[in-house]
């Protein structure tokens, strides 16, 4: 097992994801800073994240939908090249001093409705590029690579390519998804779901399918549960962290990027050595400790006033989700049917975007009524009883029974070409 490399197509697929998080990292930079040299209305500032966040209620389960009907590598390099055409029209506009907003937050829904399909697209492709046996690692360093680049390069160069010229981020954008479809489209073989097809049926009864089916998994559906549910006390918790940071822990705007510095070298650190640290305590303790660590963080959040304290506990935190990230990616590979790779891996996207989208409006009310702490007290508090609620859920055998079985369907097609 451990002789079993990743492979030449492994280094194409991971090489078009970093370079595409470089560049959507760069614009997602952009973006506000465009919209800021423009206006001052808060309003519209503040619709640059809605139409972020949008797509991802709007299109994770109709993406899952189609990514199980097509050839996953042709979809994904078709969503590149229109993301491309897309970016580069921003661009020109840009240039020539003919963009406004609205063009902008247009763009935006493009790419982000783009990057809802590739990323389901590209989950459920990469148990037919590497070996099962080699998920963990693989998947860490597709974590590790958007961690470099997304969360520690494309922050700087970004700010300073706006600089330079407003259409700078959105033309280097468009040139990693350039080069992302020309790596995915050299990926050798087909992508096409496997598994017998019952004839013609509407998406709305694939996506219940799906849906049904992950609800039958007792451990798929208690991961995806969790992850709706802890993302709204996370995102609640992040989007006042920038007054927790100033007003509790005297910290300025370099202090305060110093703390997602902190949580971002975490989850590079997670990423690197995941697999071997998930081997070590085996996926039950990894998903454990997990709880413990997000409960803990809330917890820092809440009662500490040091700032080293806060960034520790945001480098740990860092490290969880990283490996998190891993284990729930590899469970779901692993146990999902080739079939329905699509729809369970968008339905699973659905609940995380969903809890985001409620968190990022919960955070402030619950700040504004009971105080700058309350919601990571409230985070704390659920983070408490999920651990209670679900400890036994992830118990060895369960947990070695999943990595344990075989797939049904062998999801790697013969390699041609």
């Amino acid at each position: 097992m451990t002789g079993e490399r990743l492979g030449g197509r492994f280094a194409r697929l991971w090489t078009a994801s970093t370079l595409s998080a470089l560049g959507s990292g760069t614009a997602t930079v952009a973006a506000p800073l465009y919209v800021a040299s423009r206006t001052d209305d808060p309003l519209v500032v503040s619709a640059g994240a809605a139409v972020s966040w949008l797509p991802w209620l709007l299109f994770a389960l109709p993406g899952g939908v189609l990514a199980d009907r097509v050839d996953r590598r042709r979809l994904m390099v078709l969503i590149d090249w229109v993301r491309v055409v897309a970016l580069v029209v921003l661009a020109a506009a840009m240039l020539t001093d003919r963009a406004g907003v609205a063009l902008l937050y247009v763009v935006l829904f493009v790419v982000n409705t783009g990057e809802v399909v590739f990323r389901t697209a590209a989950q459920a492709v990469l148990p037919a590029v590497v070996p099962r046996s080699r998920l963990e690692r693989a998947n860490g360093w597709l974590n590790g690579g958007t961690q470099v680049t997304q969360n520690m390069v494309a922050g700087p160069l970004g700010g300073f390519l706006f600089v330079l010229a407003a259409a700078a981020p959105f033309a280097l954008n468009a040139g990693t998804y350039a080069l992302s479809a020309v790596l995915v489209g050299l990926l050798a073989g087909t992508y096409r779901a496997a598994g017998p097809r019952t004839g013609p049926r509407s998406a709305r009864a694939e996506i219940a399918e799906g849906f049904r089916w992950l609800l039958s998994q007792r451990l798929l559906r208690t991961m995806a549960a969790l992850i709706g549910l802890l993302n709204v006390t996370l995102t609640a918790a992040i989007a006042v962290l920038v007054l927790l940071a100033t007003e509790r822990l005297g910290l300025g705007s370099v202090g305060y990027g110093a703390l997602f510095t902190c949580m971002a070298v975490g989850g590079l650190l997670g990423s690197v050595v995941g697999d071997r640290l998930i081997a070590a305590l085996t996926a039950t303790w990894t998903v454990r400790v997990g709880l413990l660590v997000e409960a803990g963080l809330h917890l820092a959040l809440a009662a500490s006033r040091s700032a080293v304290v806060v960034g520790v506990a945001l480098f740990a935190f860092g490290v969880h989700s990283a490996l998190w990230n891993i284990v729930a990616n590899s469970l779901r590979q692993r146990l999902t049917p080739p079939a329905m790779m699509g729809r369970v891996g968008s339905t699973t996207l659905f609940v995380a975007a969903g809890g985001n989208c409620v968190g990022a409006l919960l955070g402030g009310v619950v700040a504004a009524r009971y105080g700058i702490t309350a919601p990571y007290w409230v985070g704390f508090a659920v983070a408490v009883g999920v651990i209670a609620a679900t400890w036994r859920v992830f118990d060895r055998a369960t947990v070695a029974a999943a990595y344990a079985e075989p797939a049904a369907v062998d999801t790697r097609e013969p390699v041609t070409g």
